[in-house]
């Protein structure tokens, strides 16, 4: 029995933890899973180190590393000062990386054993990129077009008016990288004419046949580059593949085609249309599911990829007259898997590959998952804890929040793939900066290397042949 004047740890009653320290440390001890994760930065760092340095103080014990967080409050608990504290450690240690938190380097995670992207110049793609394209061009997206190069096995034909490339590399201060990239043969830089403005109609492409979008379409036609990729006005975009590029065979209506993300990191969902055509018929959904099949088994690499139809419930029997007459198409076909009506709610569930809908559906989805990463950070925020305890609780979870944010960030994803036209063609966010002009090459690049326009194609052929038959 311990003496009257201790308690069963041998302490005196007068030394106990402060309630908040034990509440703290009881949290620690049952969320290990998540604070191993701690440390978005040096400043988080080392706010969590300065607190378990002073529980260690008030506990009279002194655990394994004093600079490791997840040691220090081992050696709080006291029963687990010895091996858990290591293990946390080394655990923490391997997780506070810059890699988790610099989204230009988190694009190259798998790509090596070190996380280091080894780029080999003969295996470089072209890609055109739309340099007036977008409501800042084109200063941000000739800085995401030298960031990409760098991080990416790609060169980049930039189209742009040469007097306003002129101003943004003074204003931001590019010349030297740029002079650099050109020098090492990574980006060259095409003279173009007046450029077509983000609120123009989208005809105007047929009389500015020098806007720097027909001429970068004409280098993907010529075979001077294997994509385009263009921030610009989404309809002068589609005007344009459709005119310099043309259609596929068997497709009457090209489609937008937007990657979502799931509740599995690991998986994406393809939906389209997501804007190309706001009145659709079943006809043209029912090709958007032949073309997202294709692109899903190529591209994201899923065997059979699941096919949804985007509804208001589940039954055959529901949903509006495009999606009655929609849904007796999709069943009939065996060139895909035919998953049913896919509600709303469904979309994220990872339980779909390919969602198809019409234009109109699909890009108020679209935009309402644009606000949702944003919105939901801002929501958190005003819900954690006020005073001392909330900013203890933010240093712990920032890295988690951020990373969530990240996750459903339409600048993570670059564009969306407009698929139904005979060439590779991206088609980024009007807002878009130097992030998501490189996440939309990487796109871009992984469409071109993965021979999904063979693929297209001989769809296109097997669809002329069956009409043939019929």
């Amino acid at each position: 029995m311990p003496p009257k004047d201790t308690d069963i740890t041998g302490r005196s009653p007068k030394r106990r933890r402060p309630q908040a320290i034990r509440r703290l440390v009881i949290w620690y001890r049952r969320n290990a899973a998540v604070t191993s994760l701690v440390g978005t930065a040096s400043a988080a760092s080392s706010v969590a180190g300065s607190m378990a340095g002073s529980m260690v103080s008030t506990a009279g014990s002194v655990a394994g590393a004093a600079g490791n967080v997840a040691g220090n409050v081992a050696g709080v608990a006291g029963s687990v000062a010895g091996a858990a504290g290591s293990v946390a450690g080394s655990m923490a240690n391997s997780v506070l990386q810059p890699l988790v938190f610099d989204p230009l380097r988190r694009l190259q995670q798998g790509s090596s054993p070190d996380g280091e992207l080894r780029i080999v110049d003969a295996e470089r793609l072209w890609v055109a990129v739309d340099g007036m394209g977008g409501d800042h061009a084109p200063g941000p997206i000739l800085e995401g077009c030298l960031r990409a190069v760098a991080l990416l096995p790609v060169r980049v034909r930039f189209v742009a008016e040469t007097a306003a490339v002129d101003q943004a590399v003074a204003a931001l201060g590019l010349g030297e990288e740029l002079a650099a990239a050109i020098g090492a043969g990574l980006i060259e830089v095409v003279a173009s004419g007046p450029s077509v403005g983000m609120d123009e109609e989208a005809t105007v492409v047929r009389r500015k046949r020098d806007a720097s979008i027909n001429m970068a379409m004409d280098l993907v036609k010529a075979g001077e580059a294997t994509a385009v990729y263009s921030a610009g006005n989404s309809g002068a975009v589609m005007a344009s593949a459709i005119f310099r590029l043309g259609r596929l065979k068997g497709i009457d209506r090209p489609a937008i085609g937007a990657l979502f993300p799931t509740k599995d990191p690991n998986q994406q969902v393809l939906v389209l249309d997501v804007g190309a055509n706001m009145d659709a018929k079943a006809a043209y959904l029912h090709q958007f599911a032949l073309l997202g099949n294709i692109y899903s088994r190529d591209v994201l690499q899923v065997r059979r990829p699941r096919i949804g139809l985007l509804n208001i419930g589940e039954e055959e029997c529901k949903g509006n007259e495009l999606c009655l007459k929609t849904y007796p198409l999709l069943a009939a076909d065996d060139r895909f898997v035919f998953a049913g009506n896919c509600e709303g709610r469904d979309v994220l569930s990872g339980d779909f590959d390919v969602v198809v809908c019409d234009g109109f559906t699909g890009n108020v989805l679209l935009k309402f998952l644009e606000s949702v990463g944003s919105v939901l950070l801002d929501v958190l925020r005003a819900e954690l804890p006020r005073g001392r305890r909330g900013k203890v609780g933010s240093a712990f979870l920032r890295s988690n929040l951020v990373r969530i944010k990240k996750r459903l960030d339409h600048a993570e994803h670059g564009g969306a793939l407009l698929l139904g036209v005979n060439g590779v063609c991206v088609i980024g966010h009007g807002s878009s900066k130097a992030l998501s002009v490189v996440s939309a090459l990487r796109l871009a690049h992984s469409a071109a290397s993965h021979g999904v326009m063979d693929d297209l194609h001989k769809l296109s052929d097997s669809t002329d042949a069956a009409v043939a038959c019929g």
